[in-house]
């Protein structure tokens, strides 16, 4: 673990490359995005200076501070005030959080790959969905998995939710609560309801189509 993360230090065409694959799990946006590598690119001691990343890449000089101030508080960077020999005070920005983001990422998904047959569950919901999801969609998802729904039960209700023609991540949550009231806590407990529903369904039908005439 220790390796990897000096690896993601001292490669820098490496770390863009998880950014991109992983961006929307960190929660930023595509702007915050192309802020985050102008920093990366930058080197180690990255000086907290607005104006020269916006002279550099173009943009605004005060919407630079506002992407940067929104990634300090998603605690993707963080901004410290260190001294210097001359005795003054300078602003820098640290990676120290991203890296440990970008590992955990990375740990979770060998995690989700034994669980999920090797495959992303983000990536799944994109299949099925046929599209891209939005970062505020990841979030929802990373939700209901810190809100400790199985992996297993976020797939049952995605195949309901596109069972039923619907790409709806808030229709998917009901479902996933709804299961969760009853007290669903795998695939095996949705068959076994299933199963009683349609056996229910299927005395109603038969005692609804019963000859009572002919009844001996």
């Amino acid at each position: 673990m220790e390796q990897l993360e000096e690896l993601l230090r001292e490669k820098p065409i490496i770390l863009p490359r998880y950014l991109f694959k992983y961006y929307l799990r960190l929660g930023i946006t595509a702007e915050e995005l192309i802020i985050l590598i102008f920093v990366i690119d930058m080197g180690d001691k990255i000086v907290y200076n607005p104006e020269a990343i916006s002279n550099a890449i173009g943009v605004d000089k005060y919407k630079v501070m506002e992407l940067l101030n929104s990634l300090n508080e998603k605690k993707i960077i963080s901004i410290t005030i260190e001294k210097t020999k001359a005795g003054k005070s300078e602003e820098y920005i640290s990676l120290d959080l991203l890296y440990k983001k970008i590992m955990g990422i990375i740990i979770d998904k060998k995690d989700d790959d034994k669980t999920l047959d090797k495959s992303d569950i983000f990536s799944i919901f994109e299949n099925e969905f046929g599209r891209p999801i939005s970062s505020m969609e990841c979030q929802i998802i990373k939700g209901w998995i810190d809100d400790n729904f199985s992996h297993e039960l976020i797939m049952e209700a995605l195949k309901e939710a596109i069972y039923n023609g619907v790409t709806s991540l808030r229709y998917i949550e009901k479902i996933l609560y709804d299961w969760r009231k009853k007290g669903y806590k795998n695939k095996k407990d949705i068959m076994e309801a299933k199963n009683k529903y349609r056996e229910s369904k299927k005395e109603v039908k038969d005692v609804f189509y019963y000859d009572w005439l002919n009844d001996d």
